[in-house]
């Protein structure tokens, strides 16, 4: 008899958090309108975003990315019915997100957009380019071993993306031989669309019900994130290793928390964003499961860092602790100083929040008025990264990587009606892309 109120109260009081949040992320918008209208910035092209106004379309491109998105509309609620095995629906969701993902970023300027962000050689995207990852391979020449050896004291003279990040990110291209922007863009492709499977297991995992991990795993390769800055960035494929290390670090069972353990040492060593990750987790656990084992959860999780950090230190001279301190420096000396706290403060998740998709938002704030475990984890860590400060503007790359959290905890109410979700974030995808300069 209470269960029916109980849940009138939460709506109504999810509709005020969602009008509240809403008001602010517009009235965050129009203050960075108004700014540019006065020729002043807050350290980006149309704060709070990244993305410049920059209108392009290539037709035949933009034929496809219409046509694909029509696919992952109609298909996507048939796919969370079908009786398909898991590893079935985990494929059907991989091809999906990869079909998508290829035909959107070809709207605006054809084949080219799913390599221009790594293209040194590729006229006006240069200017980025020289920001990216291939300018730092030259420091690898003397092999994987004296890289690590002196990766600290390297930092400073590395391009922005290779000195933000531990060196975990040109030591798999090298291990895999991406070291063309073709081959570079390829990796981060194929790897990054693991993200749609990834988060359909964890939400699985988390919910106990298969479906809603399928209505996840649509969410995930439907969100404008993942479609237009994911296809086209690096931070795609750590969203990968994150999925994966949050799946393992989440589940009941110890053998799979001890795989979510070293897949989270592993993701340390791509960036240090993925730490947060470990964050996550330790919150979802001490709801679920009490302070006791989060607390076992968050020192097994650091404990798993610092082993794999200490054993590089030992074997090859590996300084992690220089390492971030030299990749601080570099940040406080970057843009970060022309972009105000005050500002960036709500700026940051307003902009990852609009391009993460409202309607995903809107479903994340339902939860976290729930209760729900995953739901208040992502928005504790949102509101831990934006308090802090770790990042100012460009956080639709930077948290990339908790979009495959965030789709797991707006799905247990996005299940019904799924089609116009769907519909919505894929037009707001094609809508940015063909109007707006999104860099990556």
């Amino acid at each position: 008899m209470t269960a029916v109120p109980a849940e009138r109260s939460h709506e109504r009081v999810s509709r005020i958090v969602i009008a509240v949040v809403g008001a602010v992320a517009v009235a965050v918008i129009l203050l960075g309108l108004v700014w540019r209208l006065r020729d002043r910035s807050f350290g980006t092209a149309t704060s709070p975003f990244v993305s410049g106004w920059l209108p392009q379309v290539d037709p035949v491109g933009a034929a496809f990315a219409v046509a694909a998105g029509v696919v992952l509309v109609l298909t996507g609620p048939r796919l969370a019915a079908v009786r398909w095995s898991p590893p079935a629906i985990a494929l059907a969701l991989y091809v999906l997100a990869l079909g998508t993902g290829l035909a959107m970023n070809v709207a605006r300027e054809g084949i080219t957009g799913w390599t221009h962000i790594f293209d040194l050689e590729g006229g006006t995207s240069q200017s980025h380019a020289i920001n990216e990852y291939l300018p730092g391979l030259p420091t690898l020449e003397n092999g994987i071993a004296n890289y690590l050896d002196r990766f600290a004291e390297v930092v400073p003279s590395q391009s922005v993306n290779v000195a933000g990040h531990p060196p975990g990110p040109l030591i798999l291209a090298t291990w895999l031989g991406a070291t063309t922007a073709g081959s570079l863009a390829a990796l981060v492709i194929l790897i990054g669309t693991l993200c749609a499977p990834l988060t359909y297991r964890l939400a699985w995992t988390l919910s106990g019900d298969e479906t809603i991990g399928r209505v996840a795993g649509l969410l995930c390769a439907a969100s404008p994130l993942t479609l237009l800055v994911g296809v086209t960035s690096f931070d795609y494929a750590y969203a990968a290793f994150g999925a994966l290390a949050a799946c393992g670090l989440v589940a009941r069972s110890w053998r799979w928390r001890t795989f979510g353990l070293a897949a989270f040492a592993v993701a340390s060593m791509m960036t240090w964003a993925l730490l947060g990750v470990g964050a996550w987790a330790a919150l979802v656990v001490w709801q679920r499961d009490g302070w006791r084992k989060a607390a076992v959860i968050a020192a097994l999780s650091g404990a798993s860092v610092a082993l794999l950090q200490g054993a590089l230190a030992a074997r090859y001279g590996y300084d992690p602790i220089g390492t971030l301190r030299a990749t601080e420096q570099v940040y406080r000396d970057s843009l970060a100083q022309v972009r105000p706290y005050w500002f960036w403060l709500l700026g940051s998740p307003v902009a990852w929040g609009v391009m993460l998709g409202p309607v995903i938002v809107a479903a994340v704030l339902r939860g976290v008025v729930a209760r729900r475990d995953a739901a208040v984890a992502v928005a504790a860590v949102v509101a831990i990264a934006a308090i802090g400060g770790f990042t100012k503007a460009e956080t639709e790359r930077i948290w990339l990587f908790l979009v495959p959290l965030a789709c797991a905890a707006a799905a247990p109410y996005l299940r019904r009606p799924l089609r116009p979700v769907l519909a919505f974030l894929v037009a707001q995808a094609l809508v940015v892309q063909l109007l707006m300069n999104t860099v990556w």
